[in-house]
């Protein structure tokens, strides 16, 4: 059975959020059974922020996580944090582009990923969310790419439909990185 626990983490505004909405939109499009928790920090802006994202083949019996097999980090302050609630042999995502430390845990598989600088290159650092994305995509196979890009065509409707492209090339990139 399938079993995915995911905590996506980072800064308001860098699209932890929209990473998390698209994972399990594309996770039920797919036929799966999944939970999408997100959680605030107390600034109104630039605080933090997270997600709890479960995707499984059974019902899920509570949303909350304690020892997710992935963490996705955005920033420092996250992979602080989250690095230790990791299962073992669970998966870290770190945000290469502005996380310059090394992870502690040697149990654990770390991809580092460039996201920023990635989204820079295809002209738009907001879409360093989407890169984030396919690097997991890519590292776990939770989903498919099939689902992700009928999620973004869901939730990105009315004038930011014009922004699909650019975030399913991000999603590629993020792809490719994984296989470097």
């Amino acid at each position: 059975m399938a079993y995915h626990s995911v905590i996506a983490a980072g800064f308001g505004g860098q699209g932890v959020m929209l990473f998390g909405q698209i994972l399990s939109m594309a996770a039920m499009f797919d036929g799966k059974f999944t939970t999408w928790l997100p959680s605030f920090g107390p600034e109104m802006r630039g605080g933090t922020a997270n997600c709890t994202i479960i995707i499984s083949d059974d019902y899920i019996a509570s949303p909350v996580v304690d020892e997710p097999s992935e963490v996705v980090a955005f920033n420092l302050p996250s992979m602080i944090k989250f690095e230790k609630t990791l299962k073992e042999n669970g998966i870290l995502i770190i945000n290469s582009s502005v996380i310059d430390k090394r992870p502690h845990r040697e149990d654990i598989k770390i991809i580092k990923i460039p996201a920023n600088s990635i989204a820079d290159e295809l002209g738009n650092i907001k879409v360093s969310n989407m890169v984030m994305l396919g690097a997991y995509l890519k590292a776990t196979k939770a989903v498919s790419f099939k689902s992700v890009e009928k999620a973004l065509q869901e939730r990105l409707t009315g004038k930011k439909n014009e922004m699909i492209n650019i975030n399913l090339e991000a999603i590629k990139a993020g792809m490719k990185e994984v296989v470097k």
